[in-house]
């Protein structure tokens, strides 16, 4: 069954950044597109970012568009979120995720058939 592992939260300073990782296995990751969410407590979990199979093609929420790039690494199977210019409403559990169509603009949770444990991500003001 799919593995997705998460990396690279932690507790940062309002204006900071942070890169956070995935990695994939069991999984033929060159058909994915794949996708970050984030949760708050209290909160529904959201859609972040999204890159498609070949990595030209990305989405983000309005959110942290201009502060956040999705990019992957085909070949080591890795998915990345870089976190710049953090703010405090940022905190949040990052989840990554997977979408077994390869392309298109898909944002919603149920779009996504396989899930990270998550990694937690704090801004403190």
């Amino acid at each position: 069954q799919v593995q997705l592992v998460e990396s690279g939260g932690g507790l940062v300073q309002a204006g900071g950044s942070l890169n956070l990782s995935c990695a994939a296995s069991k999984l033929t990751f060159t058909t994915h597109a794949m996708g970050w969410f984030r949760q708050a407590p209290g909160k529904e979990r959201e859609f972040v970012a999204r890159i498609n199979w070949s990595g030209v093609t990305t989405f983000y929420a309005d959110s942290v568009k201009g502060r956040f790039t999705v990019s992957r690494d085909n070949a080591k199977n890795m998915v990345y979120l870089q976190m710049d210019s953090l703010k405090s409403e940022d905190t949040a559990v990052y989840y990554c995720a997977a979408d077994r169509r390869s392309s298109g603009r898909w944002v919603g949770v149920r779009d996504y058939y396989a899930w990270g444990q998550g990694t937690q991500v704090t801004v403190s003001s």
